[in-house]
């Protein structure tokens, strides 16, 4: 919906004050002139110019603009995925985000990702959740904040119904978006954030990483947690992060609450199968040490389904008006000053 506004362009304390100036000598002017004309020689187009002067500045000052929506947007040809663990494991609350403060593993996460949105703020995301398997939650969009929001209800999954962690339960999903993405924007730039305390629990061996590859541009495994560890929440479904005064997973073998530690190791190796890199973060590092240098550097226009407004002043009719009025204004008073000679 297109339609008119006032948006002083100097802010509005600036602009109203301004135009009250304008507006009080443009009253002055005719004032004046009413009470002097028998005894001056200020003509009536002369009182009508220079009150017209007054009140266009009054209007420049007022800033008068068109308001145009759109759904179109210029977004970075920069594709971002997030991959998320969710693990029970992912409760622990050993985790620090460029502070000495603790806090959970999912928090720490959900920091991350806010950190992505801000740090890649006109790219498009797609944002995948695993635990038992992968979930494509918010398909490839330039909304962040969808991914903020998507980020805010994360919840680690119900440690009752957990089989353990097992690393390549978001491969699949992830190939199916990353080929997606690819074949949709051929030309674009996808880099890949896989966070995740790389804890491998379930039985059998993990499936290489190296086949998303062909898809990426750059990729990083986020480490959360510490190599100390911390003891699992026992977590049911919905629960936001698990209690961290217990009660506890207790391991099988020892009956006794069980133990999860951060693995370097295995995100390092599965950054080394993406070309990627490993980044853990601590109490001196954030998601800003994970800023990817192959962003692209192409733009392309998307429709997305948030309007946005755009405004667009109307000054220079004003100016050209004023402009001639000033010229006029100057032509007389040379031309008075001249008889006056």
């Amino acid at each position: 919906m297109n339609g008119m506004t006032i948006r002083p362009m100097m802010g509005w304390p600036v602009g109203i004050a301004i135009a009250l100036i304008m507006i009080a000598a443009a009253a002055f002017s005719v004032v004046a002139y009413i009470r002097t004309r028998s005894s001056s020689d200020e003509t009536i187009p002369a009182c009508i110019r220079r009150t017209l002067i007054c009140l266009l500045i009054a209007g420049m000052a007022l800033t008068p603009s068109v308001v145009t929506t759109t759904t179109s947007r210029a977004v970075n040809a920069t594709d971002v995925v997030v991959a998320v663990d969710v693990t029970g494991s992912m409760g622990v609350d050993d985790a620090h985000y460029g502070s000495a403060s603790a806090q959970t593993r999912l928090a720490t996460a959900k920091n991350a990702i806010f950190g992505l949105t801000q740090m890649y703020a006109n790219s498009s995301f797609a944002a995948i959740r695993f635990g038992v398997a992968g979930t494509l939650d918010v398909p490839l969009t330039p909304d962040t904040l969808a991914i903020r929001n998507w980020s805010d209800a994360l919840s680690v999954e119900s440690t009752a119904t957990s089989t353990g962690s097992n690393l390549d339960a978001p491969l699949n999903q992830l190939l199916v978006t990353l080929k997606s993405i690819r074949q949709s924007h051929p030309d674009d730039a996808i880099v890949l954030y896989m966070i995740t305390d790389g804890e491998q629990t379930a039985s059998g061996s993990r499936r290489t990483f190296s086949s998303l590859r062909q898809y990426l541009d750059d990729a990083f495994t986020i480490g959360v947690g510490s190599a100390q560890g911390g003891k699992i929440p026992l977590t049911t479904t919905g629960s936001p992060q698990g209690s961290t005064k217990g009660p506890w997973v207790n391991d099988p073998s020892t009956g006794k609450p069980g133990i999860s530690k951060m693995d370097a190791q295995n995100l390092v190796d599965i950054a080394d199968e993406m070309n990627g890199k490993s980044v853990v973060m601590d109490a001196t590092h954030t998601i800003a040490n994970a800023d990817s240098t192959k962003v692209s550097k192409q733009w392309r226009v998307t429709q997305t389904p948030k309007r946005r407004e755009r405004i667009s002043p109307i000054v220079w009719p004003f100016a050209i008006a004023t402009t001639v009025l000033l010229i006029w204004e100057l032509g007389a008073w040379i031309a008075s000053s001249r008889r006056m000679l």
